[in-house]
């Protein structure tokens, strides 16, 4: 794909991030956000990354709607689950014959609502490992230098896939194409679900979870109900492994960061509990696997959130 034009729907925290990165290394793309001083920003000064890899800012292109910007062949979809319906709706302008839409998000589902608009065919799974944070208008930090993941939904190698991962590991993010993502995404929900409420809930850091004996072993709790839940669903993922992922986000710089569950309370937005908690319970009740820690996590952010006037 030659100068392939890539456009970051949802120009949040990992947005940002993921778009500055690869503008960064010489690709053309355009970051779509909502709010007005967040584009402004980054339109006056570039964006600005600090942390990992040391401070710069990196020009790039950002806007807030999709009009007026040329066709999209690579659309990564950052936004908040809660809002993959309309900016797929949004975004489906720019997509022309054999554009890609890749779901960078947390959870389980969004792939399959990204394809009422977007299309079977055009859908692409995806995860990361990378940590972020947004300081202010056009300012984001990186927290780790972490792999990224990408498949075709349907399972084994297409030529695409692998084109892509070569085109995002040649611009800035390690990325290598995976044969079974919807596995890996599984394996990725095991740190969302362990992590996401007890942090959100307490506001202690990855790290400060984990250094708590009794708060470290409820995020496991929660791990076994979901990995339950995958074997149900005929993906297995044994303790060892489980638990190998946890200890390993825990050991990385990652463990300073707060989840991004926790920034959504913080700033008093909706959180991501229907696609992390949510759709592993449903998934779990249609199978017959008991979920009694993500019952108690889900209800205790919903609670939350309707005590907090987020609902």
């Amino acid at each position: 794909m030659k100068d392939p034009h890539v456009v970051i729907a949802g120009a949040g925290a990992m947005g940002c991030l993921f778009g500055g990165l690869l503008a960064e290394r010489g690709l053309r793309v355009t970051l779509l956000a909502r709010r007005q001083e967040h584009v402004a920003a980054i339109r006056e000064r570039g964006l600005r990354i600090v942390g990992e890899g040391g401070e710069r800012h990196v020009p790039i292109g950002a806007a807030t709607s999709v009009d007026g910007l040329p066709p999209a062949d690579i659309v990564l979809v950052q936004c908040k689950a809660d809002a993959t319906r309309i900016v797929s709706a949004n975004v489906m302008p720019l997509m022309r014959k054999g554009s890609l839409a890749v779901s960078f998000q947390n959870g389980l589902g969004n792939e399959e609502i990204m394809a009422e608009s977007l299309g079977d065919e055009a859908v692409l799974g995806g995860l990361t490992s990378l940590g972020a944070t947004l300081e202010g208008p056009g300012v984001v930090r990186n927290y780790a230098s972490l792999p990224t993941v990408v498949g075709e939904l349907r399972g084994g190698l297409s030529t695409r896939v692998k084109d892509l991962a070569a085109l995002m590991t040649a611009h800035g993010i390690p990325t290598r194409a995976s044969e079974e993502i919807l596995a890996e995404k599984w394996r990725k929900l095991m740190l969302n679900v362990a992590m996401s409420a007890t942090s959100g809930l307490t506001g202690l850091t990855i790290g400060g979870v984990a250094g708590q004996p009794e708060l470290s072993a409820v995020a496991r709790r929660a791990m076994d109900e979901a990995a339950a839940v995958a074997e149900a669903c005929g993906v297995s993922l044994p303790q060892e492994t489980r638990y190998a992922i946890f200890d390993g986000i825990v050991a990385s710089g990652a463990a300073r960061n707060k989840t991004s569950m926790r920034r959504d309370i913080e700033a008093g937005r909706p959180s991501e509990v229907e696609a992390i908690y949510l759709s592993v319970i449903e998934r779990g009740r249609a199978r017959g696997v008991p979920t009694p820690t993500l019952d108690a996590f889900a209800a205790l952010v919903l609670g939350l959130e309707a005590a907090s006037g987020q609902i």
